[in-house]
């Protein structure tokens, strides 16, 4: 007969061993016996049981005792405690100790029975949803962030470390890098999966509308208030809230937002009751709060609460080696969206070119590489004339640099200068020539430089580059 389950049994009486093996092998299950609390301690530690049968009473470490450092070990163990005694007080000091029940002596076979079938099917749901929790995990961390480097594996274990629990994450990177995916990776691998994720780009919104947006309102609360609105913490109450580019908040709604952390709770506009809310708190930006702390326009003891967990996102152009495996995963991607059928096996010439692209859009701009790639492919291959001309030609981003900078690109190697700081004095000033270039109008100093707005916007604010436009 096929083994329906394993039980461990704990009891000084031997009659009453006898009993309850008899039962429950004769029933099906895979029995184990135990005379003492100490060795059902050191048998559940060697190999969990699927249901544990303690004694209450017994010599030595008593079945109280021995329940204790069972659930200790296992915070899922199912154990049944068995007495002759069975008193109120007996029962609640169990179930405190993390039992599922009591039995009281004498006991009808059938009832055991259907304990330990209880105790079975609970087990098993239990390990049913931690295993499906680390394939959620998994597969979120794999399919969501993409990536085989060095740096996307560290992210991936982070992701798998912070997603269980309640800790702020703040997630820094370029802008394109991928911060809300990461966010959605976490949420989803989390606790909290089955329950709202809330995305809300801090940026996006004007200022003095961000307020109400986040924390709700009644009714009259202010001109235009027709109707009380619920805010996204009470939206994404008992889930998360992932708040991108959060260095854009100005500074009153920075005050609010450290006492929601603080309290967990926040007062809506035009009331006087605080809300309580449970919300996992996530975050992004691409600014150095680091910076904006030290110039006075990021409050420290808020950077230092959204902060407990740091994770930094690489821009592609420092994890070539993931340009591939991104390429084949939107291939895939647009493929089910146009009802395509693009091979995702890139040929050496497409791929070198893919790889020598500087990406200054991160993932983004790949992903809008490779979508027009497969919608204007003619046949089931993407050939280079597929590929946008800044890939194919270099001269192309080459022509906008020299016009743009000139002679400036020069500053000598060496006196601690860093090649991330020359990286970020030669964007800057590319940004300012072009800007110069167009009065000022950023949509077209974005096409100038081969930048979506968005990415070009990201940059003159993570830069606080001041330019006024002309006319």
């Amino acid at each position: 007969m096929a083994k329906k389950g394993t039980v461990l049994i704990c009891d000084d009486e031997e009659i009453m061993r006898d009993v309850l093996e008899t039962i429950l092998s004769g029933a099906g299950y895979k029995v184990d016996i135990t005379k003492t609390g100490e060795e059902a301690v050191e048998a559940y530690s060697q190999k969990p049981y699927d249901v544990v049968l303690m004694d209450v009473s017994m010599p030595g470490t008593g079945g109280l005792m021995a329940l204790k450092e069972i659930i200790a070990s296992d915070p899922n163990a199912y154990v049944l405690m068995i007495t002759a005694y069975a008193t109120f007080d007996t029962a609640i000091s169990a179930w405190e100790k993390g039992a599922a029940g009591c039995v009281r002596k004498p006991f009808q076979n059938d009832q055991i029975l259907a304990l330990v079938a209880k105790g079975i099917k609970a087990r098993k749901q239990s390990e049913e949803r931690v295993e499906l929790r680390k394939a959620m995990a998994k597969s979120v961390s794999r399919d969501g962030v993409v990536g085989k480097s060095e740096k996307m594996e560290s992210i991936f274990q982070m992701i798998e470390r912070v997603a269980p629990a309640k800790s702020t994450v703040l997630i820094t990177g370029e802008s394109g890098t991928g911060k809300e995916i990461v966010a959605k990776s976490i949420h989803e691998a989390s606790p909290r999966s089955d329950m709202p994720f809330v995305a809300v780009n801090c940026s996006n919104i004007p200022s003095e509308l961000l307020e109400s947006e986040l924390f709700g309102h009644s009714k009259g609360a202010f001109t235009g208030a027709v109707a009380a609105k619920k805010g996204l913490f009470e939206v994404a109450d008992g889930g998360t809230l992932f708040l991108d580019e959060i260095g854009d908040l100005r500074p009153e709604i920075q005050v609010k937002l450290l006492r929601v952390i603080q309290e967990r709770e926040f007062t809506p506009l035009g009331e006087t009751n605080p809300v309580k809310v449970d919300v996992r708190l996530l975050a992004a930006t691409n600014v150095d709060l680091k910076e904006a702390v030290k110039h006075g326009n990021f409050r420290e003891d808020l950077y230092y609460r959204l902060s407990v967990v740091p994770i930094e996102l690489p821009p592609l152009r420092e994890r070539k080696e993931d340009i591939l495996a991104l390429a084949q995963f939107f291939i895939r991607k647009f493929n089910q969206e146009n009802n395509k059928s693009v091979s995702d096996s890139l040929s050496a010439e497409v791929l070198s070119l893919l790889e020598a692209y500087h990406y200054p859009g991160n993932v983004r701009e790949l992903e809008n590489i490779i979508e027009r790639a497969v919608v204007i492919a003619q046949g089931d291959e993407i050939t280079p004339s597929c590929l946008r001309s800044e890939v194919t030609d270099p001269s192309v981003s080459g022509e906008i640099i020299e016009n743009s900078v000139g002679s400036s690109v020069g500053t000598e190697i060496g006196d601690g200068i860093t090649f991330y700081d020359e990286v970020k004095r030669f964007e800057i000033d590319l940004i300012i020539r072009a800007l110069e270039a167009t009065g000022g109008h950023q949509s077209k100093a974005a096409k100038l430089l081969g930048l979506n707005a968005t990415t070009l916007n990201s940059k003159i604010k993570s830069y606080n580059i001041r330019f006024r436009q002309q006319g």
